[in-house]
């Protein structure tokens, strides 16, 4: 039963991963599932029977317990005997005593890889190595003597070889690919206390990817992801010769300039050797969805581009090399390539069997599919569905097709590869994530030299997010029934909405006309609402409470406050997908943490792609930002990398969006800061190409916004500031205000209207302008603008009645909460919906999305919100009357935002100003270096630690509590918390 026992602990207990589980169960073992909080799904990992489930412990001598995230790879040595797991995650080791400035990281925040013994059957790790970076690349050498990781960010590939002890060793430097940077534009990373600056030419670093090597190893090649190429090594183990670059772009390659292709190359399978003369390559452009066949013999040539329908992700070569299995996410498919004639034979849909899920269902998309291995017999691929947990076992129908989905088994979150032992007897599946539970127990800490420091825990989102690997006998035909029921019943796929429901949503659909749709950024429920007067939440945790967001206190009073809801997404880079798309594509899913850990990468899950706006022609690109390189095939088109497909039937290619689906229904739209291309906010100022700074660009007609979503071009505000925590939210509101009071003088307020307030991510004090320059302050202004927005509408006769307002944060990175680390604030306002209620349905962001696509009357867009309940329990069917008035915190007052600067009229002005903890000075010192031009482009788990030191002070952080239920004797919580917050935090100045 230990295996029960911890799949219990990583949830209900503050310590993850105690250990190693190892346990039994039959399929459907109940006790031994565990609930994914966030995603609205089970795993049940210790199903199959005789399964067993391990952490990857690297077994660090000075951190016994720390434990490896995000497995992606696996690979089986020549003789069967090896296998190899490669991890590409966050995995930073904080030390206890950080430096200044940051990063306050061990020498043991590598990536690791995890070599076990199977040969005989269950795995037995036998020795981790460690790289300082890597991105999925993997292969053994076909002697068995070696094998070779991708470097990743570092843009080289590392040898390991049998050294003289009988383990594995890295004794010769990594063969490099030379790259300077990669193809792509945008503001860079900074150095540790360096300043952030923009160079058109070195944007963004370059990243080696997918690995693969010929059978008589004397032909070794590389995906360079971020280079839109391959390198090709020739010579083999001890003889490797410098590397040639085989660039995959049609402009660049041969073809017509300008001409999308070949880009973002992940994974490389090769075929035949350079000794016969039958090498060649295939390579999977993820962003053009095609494969790339390249020449190798010679000087490579690129001779075919395979168009697919999906998102091409890992593939694999039978036995004769005849057959190429490529597995392709958005369409969820496999696609079989006959590798003699370059053509796809066979499309085997890969979610379920038919048995498994409803025909209504099975249309839908969403599974995110990622790899696909033979089985030694090759009758059976496996393939992992990273969105469903699952594998699915397909049986292969031979030369005539027939091929088919027999089974669904059930793994660990977000399965990204599968091995096998030499017989095919025994099955391995890494996973990438894991569930992080309550996060109360970060000791956030550091500031200025000589500033007293607390111990770093590893807390952080990304850094609770740990591997698992899963390994057990493969399981007979009558297992596998069972399996495929336990699969369907963790994904409830036999979810339908109820008559009550339905009949709600239908009630308020009838009514409602306009939606307004807020995104916010990063915060937990009990970093906001744990001082609410109800609800569950815990008043210790509350960094920014009533005295900082009066306005959200009060919509959560006036309405209903959601004290069970959740953010889906880890972070902001999924956030937007997960909160405008409910779904995020499985390359983002293998960016998150690659990203925040800062091993290089980018954001590119709003519009653009390497800071390039692929929205727009080239023209019109540089029209938009003077600093874009004059290049033709840089990201030619406007094909997405990080985008969703839509809905059936048409399953329109990155059309995946909310606003896609209005638009399909012929909804009006305006878009005030979704998907807006930044970049010329962050260079100096002095730089002609800079946008400035003004309150009211309007008044110039100065263009602020540029966006980077082709859907949204025409219909985006471009007067309403992007991304910018120089900014205040309250210069967005009145850009919005003054678009509103045109549509009510004209009844033309639009059906869906998308508004980003983000000032409550808080950044950029030294450049922030109106004094709006703390986390309190920049916190307070986001609460302001979020009211007055309420407000408005409450005040309008024409819209206050058939208008709703949804507000949601679009993750929960920053900051602790009792419950989960993905507890979230989330409100809705409007006439229609329950006044002063606590709702604790259990609600995340998909549901969040599902309401308003119910609201406005659209179809869901993938399988998980097909699947989501609609939060019907908030809502009533007969309109209340209400009114809002937006309530300034205090400590604005000490702004020069316009309310605040004639004193006569403002009431508050009579009381004393309250003052920030800390001033900007502080605040810009302690973040000196730290990137704000973008969500998050730095280590938010160091700016977590930094912001409760400089907010909280010396006051201990909770570590005992986790998980307890905090909805009763709430005045005893709450006056213990102001007696706690009197003369516990003074204000310190820097010396």
């Amino acid at each position: 039963m230990r295996g029960i026992q911890w799949l219990g602990l990583i949830f209900f207990t503050t310590v993850i991963f105690l250990g190693g589980c190892t346990g039994g169960g039959g399929g459907g073992d109940g006790d031994s599932s565990q609930l994914l909080i966030n995603m609205n799904q089970k795993i049940t990992p210790l199903a199959t029977p005789l399964s067993t489930f391990e952490t990857l412990n690297p077994g660090l001598s000075d951190k016994p317990d720390w434990l490896a995230g995000y497995a992606v790879s696996t690979v089986v040595s020549p003789d069967s005997k090896t296998m190899l797991v490669l991890t590409s995650g966050y995995n930073r080791v904080f030390t206890a005593t950080p430096s200044t400035p940051y990063p306050w990281y061990t020498p043991d925040s590598n990536e690791y890889v995890f070599i076990y013994d199977i040969s005989t059957g269950r795995p037995i790790k036998k020795q981790v190595v460690q790289v300082p970076n890597t991105f999925h690349g993997i292969v053994f050498d076909p002697s068995g003597k070696a094998f070779y990781v991708a470097g990743g960010v570092n843009d080289n590939i590392h040898i390991f070889t049998m050294i003289s002890d009988g383990k594995w060793g890295e004794t010769s430097s990594p063969l490099s690919m030379m790259h300077p940077a990669g193809n792509g534009l945008g503001v860079s990373q900074p150095a540790p206390g360096g300043a952030v600056s923009v160079n058109t030419q070195i944007a963004v670093k370059p990243c080696a990817a997918g690995l693969a090597i010929s059978n008589d190893g004397k032909t070794l090649v590389a995906a360079n992801f971020y280079n839109d190429s391959i390198t090709i090594f020739r010579g083999g183990l001890n003889h490797w010769s410098a590397g040639i670059e085989r660039d995959l772009r049609p402009g660049k390659s041969g073809g017509t300039s300008g001409t999308a292709g070949g880009e973002y190359p992940f994974w490389v399978a090769v075929k035949g050797s350079e000794t016969n003369g039958t090498a060649k390559a295939f390579v999977s452009s993820i962003r053009d969805r095609e494969v790339v066949v390249v020449d190798l013999n010679g000087a490579p040539s690129v001779t075919a581009r395979i168009a697919v329908k999906g998102k091409p992700n890992k593939m694999t070569l039978n036995k004769d090399q005849s057959l190429l299995y490529l597995v392709e996410d958005q369409t969820d498919t496999v696609d079989v390539i006959n590798t003699a004639t370059n053509t796809i034979v066979e499309t085997i849909q890969v979610i379920a069997p038919p048995s498994a899920m409803p025909d209504s269902l099975a249309k839908f998309r969403g599974a995110n599919s990622n790899s696909a291995t033979l089985s030694p017999d090759e009758k059976q691929l496996y393939v992992t569905n990273g969105n469903l947990n699952c594998v699915a076992v397909v049986t292969l129908g031979g030369a005539n097709g027939g091929s088919q989905v027999t089974g669904l088994i059930p793994t660990g979150w977000y399965p990204n590869s599968v091995s096998f032992s030499s017989d095919g007897n025994w099955v391995y599946v890494v996973n990438g994530k894991s569930a992080t539970g309550a996060n109360p127990s970060f000791r956030y800490s550091n500031g200025p030299p000589s500033y007293p420091n607390g111990f770093l825990t590893n807390q952080y989102n990304p850094q609770r997010t740990r591997a698992g690997l899963q390994s057990f006998p493969r399981p007979t035909s009558a297992q596998i029934a069972t399996l495929t029921a336990q699969v369907a019943s963790n994904n409830r796929f036999s979810y339908t909405d109820s008559g009550n429901d339905m009949a709600t949503m239908a009630a308020v659909r009838d009514k409602v006309k306009h939606v307004i749709f807020i995104i916010k950024e990063n915060r937990t429920y009990d970093q906001v609402l744990g001082d609410l007067e109800v609800g569950n939440g815990d008043p210790d945790l509350a960094q920014f409470g009533r005295r900082y967001t009066p306005n959200q206190h009060n919509l959560a009073r006036q309405f209903v406050t959601l004290d069970n809801f959740y953010a889906t997404a880890e972070v902001s880079n999924d956030g937007w997908c997960w909160t405008t798309a409910g779904r995020a594509p499985d390359v983002v899913e293998h960016t998150v943490s690659v990203t925040y850990a800062g091993r290089g990468l980018g954001l590119d899950t709003e519009g653009a792609n390497r800071s390039v706006n692929i929205a727009q022609d080239l023209a019109t690109r540089k029209a938009f930002n003077p600093l874009t390189p004059d290049d033709q095939d840089l990201l030619p088109g406007q094909n997405n990398s990080a985008a969703p497909d839509g809905p059936p039937p048409t399953y329109e290619a990155d059309k995946g969006y909310l606003w896609d689906a209005a638009l399909r229904k012929g909804l009006t739209i305006r878009n005030y800061g979704f998907f807006v291309d930044t970049t010329r906010y962050n260079i100096p100022q002095s730089d002609p190409n800079f946008v400035p700074l003004d309150p009211n660009p309007f008044s110039k007609s100065l263009t602020v916004a540029f966006p980077t979503s082709p859907s949204l071009t025409t219909l985006t505000d471009r007067y309403f500031r992007g991304f910018d925590n120089a900014y205040p939210d309250y210069y967005r509101f009145k850009e919005w205000e003054r678009e509103f009071d045109l549509y009510e003088a004209n009844d033309g307020l639009p059906t869906l209207s998308l508004v980003r307030f983000m000032h409550d991510h808080t950044g950029n004090y030294n450049t922030a302008i109106e004094g709006v320059n703390t986390p309190e302050l920049q916190q307070a202004d986001n609460d302001y603008a979020v009211g007055l927005l309420v407000e408005k509408i409450s005040k309008s006769p024409k819209y206050k009645d058939n208008t709703l307002i949804f507000v949601i944060e679009d993750d929960a990175q920053d900051g602790g909460d009792h419950m989960d680390s993905h507890r979230t604030i989330a409100f809705v306002a409007g006439a229609y919906v329950k006044q002063g209620q606590v709702v604790s349905s259990q609600y995340n962001s998909v549901n969040f999305l599902r309401t308003i696509e119910e609201v406005l009357g659209l179809l869901p867009m993938n399988l998980n919100d097909a699947l989501a309940r609609p939060m019907a329990d908030i809502f009533t069917t007969t309109p209340n009357p209400w009114s809002f008035t937006a309530v300034p915190a205090q400590i604005l007052n000490g702004t020069t935002l316009p309310p605040f600067l004639d004193k006569s009229a403002n009431k508050l002005a009579r009381l004393d100003i309250p003052k920030s903890t800390r001033d900007a000075k502080y605040w810009a010192k302690v973040t000196k270096g730290m990137n704000f031009a973008t969500e998050d482009q730095f280590d938010f788990a160091a700016y977590n630690r930094i912001l409760w030191k400089g907010l909280m002070g010396d006051k201990p952080y909770p570590i005992e509590r986790s998980g307890k239920n905090l909805r009763g004797n709430r005045k005893e919580l709450l006056a213990r918390y102001d007696r706690s917050l009197k003369g516990a935090i003074k204000q310190t100045s820097l010396k």
